[in-house]
């Protein structure tokens, strides 16, 4: 894949959204349009939609497709969340995330409804079902750090979450440029952390809630210093 190839396409799309041609909550042209539109592969495609969801600009719903965001206002330029991109950025970025998802976590325990916990199963079934594409685990693992964040009723740690965006998923872009599939084993340990930080949540235990997450966001910095 060239990489101006997925740069171009990104830069297009962000100027669409931000002039207003795409408005806030359209969906995005699909894979198959962008891909003939733009004489570009399917994996430029799915980089661009990616940086896009890293950016903030955009929001793929599984099955549904990617919708458009409201974009910052130029003022904010300058506020706009730093995109981990190198291994120590990464790192950073999850080690910040244990201070207010282990939090969030906690609060779930004692606030999350039925339809949260409905979210997180979703999220959770997505993921299982992506079958190792990197895009839509990511996509689905976002979610699922989403949903909890709202399950705890306070808009703060949702903001917290949607303001980094899909780009807070670890997910070394080689997987995207590459094969765009994650191995097995890493699939299944995710998921099986996911599943506990679900079923703490849906027991009432705070403690247990957290401890889950701090352990979820733990093996993650393993992970990725292992695939590094």
């Amino acid at each position: 894949m060239k990489p101006n190839l997925a740069s171009s396409l990104v830069e297009h799309l962000r100027e669409r959204i931000s002039s207003g041609d795409i408005v806030a909550g359209e969906k995005l042209p699909s894979e198959n349009t962008l891909i003939a539109s733009h004489g570009v592969s399917r994996t430029v495609v799915r980089e661009a939609i990616t940086r896009l969801q890293a950016e903030g600009l955009i929001y793929t719903r599984r099955g549904a497709g990617s919708f458009a965001l409201t974009p910052p206002p130029a003022a904010m330029v300058e506020t706009r969340p730093l995109i981990p991109r190198t291994l120590d950025e990464r790192r950073e970025l999850i080690e910040f995330r244990m201070g207010f998802e282990t939090e969030a976590a906690a609060s779930a325990a004692l606030s999350a409804s039925e339809s949260d916990l409905s979210a997180m199963e979703s999220a959770l079934q997505g993921f299982e079902a992506s079958l190792g594409n990197a895009s839509v685990s990511m996509s689905c693992d976002y979610e699922f750090h989403l949903a909890v964040a709202r399950a705890t009723g306070n808009p703060y740690f949702a903001q917290a979450v949607q303001t980094f965006g899909p780009g807070m998923i670890a997910m070394p872009r080689r997987r995207l440029d590459a094969t765009d599939s994650i191995d097995s084993h890493r699939l299944d340990s995710v998921a099986a952390e996911h599943r506990a930080i679900h079923e703490a949540i849906a027991s009432g235990n705070p403690q247990l809630a957290s401890a889950a997450m701090r352990l979820h966001l733990a093996n993650s910095v393993k992970r990725l210093q292992a695939e590094a």
